[in-house]
């Protein structure tokens, strides 16, 4: 092999990594952070619990009042790609774009997914979209979350 092709090979083997390198950091580092529900965990709710933010407290609250203790929920926060996957009733794979024309004044919003046994002992999961608009949180649309 003549020098020249060895400097090639070796250049490009340079490249290579040097490219595997920089999209494996991009790729860590990416606005949104996890961008799969299952990178996020299950936290329950029960008597316990201290509440992250005015949502979970308003869940826990309402999970007490109505004796469905415990809930599970995953806080996916202000994750857009995680918003992309939400289906509900009235968004399918929406963005923030949507939202901010969707809810004049929009805040803030936050995506999760809740897990409980209702009255009925029935198992009810669903994925919750809550808006914030002009200072006050509101749900948005419930639904599930696509694969």
């Amino acid at each position: 092999m003549s020098r020249a092709a060895k400097s090639v090979g070796i250049v490009f083997v340079i490249v290579s990594v040097c490219a595997a390198f920089y999209f494996s950091i991009k790729a860590l580092t990416r606005p949104g952070g996890k961008s799969r529900a299952d990178d996020y965990p299950w936290i329950t709710v029960d008597e316990t619990y201290t509440p992250g933010n005015s949502i979970e407290a308003f869940i826990k609250d309402d999970a007490v009042a109505k004796g469905l203790l415990p809930v599970y929920l995953r806080n996916y926060g202000k994750n857009a790609a995680i918003l992309k996957k939400f289906r509900g009733t009235n968004f399918a794979g929406a963005n923030e774009a949507v939202l901010a024309m969707v809810f004049p004044g929009l805040d803030d919003w936050l995506l999760l997914d809740l897990r409980y046994k209702n009255e009925k002992e029935r198992d009810v999961a669903r994925t919750v979209l809550y808006v914030q608009v002009r200072g006050q949180w509101k749900v948005a649309d419930s639904g599930s979350l696509m694969k």
